[in-house]
């Protein structure tokens, strides 16, 4: 059970000190220096665990055993946490900016799965996505 909950009190964790952060950015500050800081804070410590992870200590045939997702998961999350700033500083307010993005990407993934998986879609997942619609639009009154 545990292995199942850990994860996601990590990622729910997470994910609250990064809205908070990311609406904490300054208006003045440049997105994309903030963002530099954040990666060379972000490539340390993930250097920093590598290092400590890795059972022979070394740690370059490491970064042969990936593939060409790391690179595009490198952009994808640039693009995220541009998207996010852009959100708040648009006004977008830290209880509804997540929510919205969250129920978009639920569906979008949901799509993802079918066609690009194989994935079902189930009667329950087409009324979760009609009462995700409702709430996008309850939280956008």
């Amino acid at each position: 059970m545990w292995k199942m909950i850990c994860p996601v009190l990590i990622v729910v964790a997470a994910n609250t000190f990064y809205n908070i952060c990311t609406k904490s950015v300054p208006v003045r500050a440049n997105a994309f220096s903030m963002l530099t800081i954040t990666y060379s804070v972000a490539a340390i410590l993930s250097l920093i665990m590598l290092f400590a992870t890795s059972p022979d200590r070394n740690i370059v045939p490491e970064f042969f055993k990936n593939n060409w997702s790391a690179f595009v998961l490198g952009f994808a999350i640039v693009a995220l946490e541009f998207g996010y700033v852009l959100m708040f500083r648009a006004g977008w307010e830290i209880s509804s900016a997540s929510v919205v993005a969250n129920i978009s990407l639920a569906i979008v993934l949901l799509f993802v799965g079918y066609f690009l998986y194989k994935e079902t879609i189930t009667i329950r997942q087409i009324a979760g996505i009609a009462v995700c619609l409702f709430g996008i639009w309850l939280i956008s009154k």
